[in-house]
């Protein structure tokens, strides 16, 4: 289990093949919000479930996913 009080804002998201996801806006419950001012996020929030992330290293969020994967099932806010 992620210890999620280690989640902060602005860290980076990175996904299991070192892509570049987004960047934390905040954690929103049980999922992390992304700024919308990240070049990745095309002007939108972006939300992934904590379920997503392998572990907190090294100032980044590092999933358990691919970049294009976690793309894929991020939603929109």
């Amino acid at each position: 289990m992620i210890d999620t009080s280690q989640i902060k804002e602005h860290m980076p998201v990175v996904g299991s093949d070192g892509g570049h996801v987004g960047t934390i806006d905040h954690l929103d419950g049980q999922r992390i919000k992304l700024t919308r001012t990240d070049p990745e996020a095309d002007g939108h929030h972006h939300f992934i479930h904590v379920d997503s992330i392998a572990r907190i290293e090294g100032g980044q969020v590092r999933l358990n996913r691919t970049k294009a994967e976690a793309q894929d099932e991020w939603a929109t806010a």
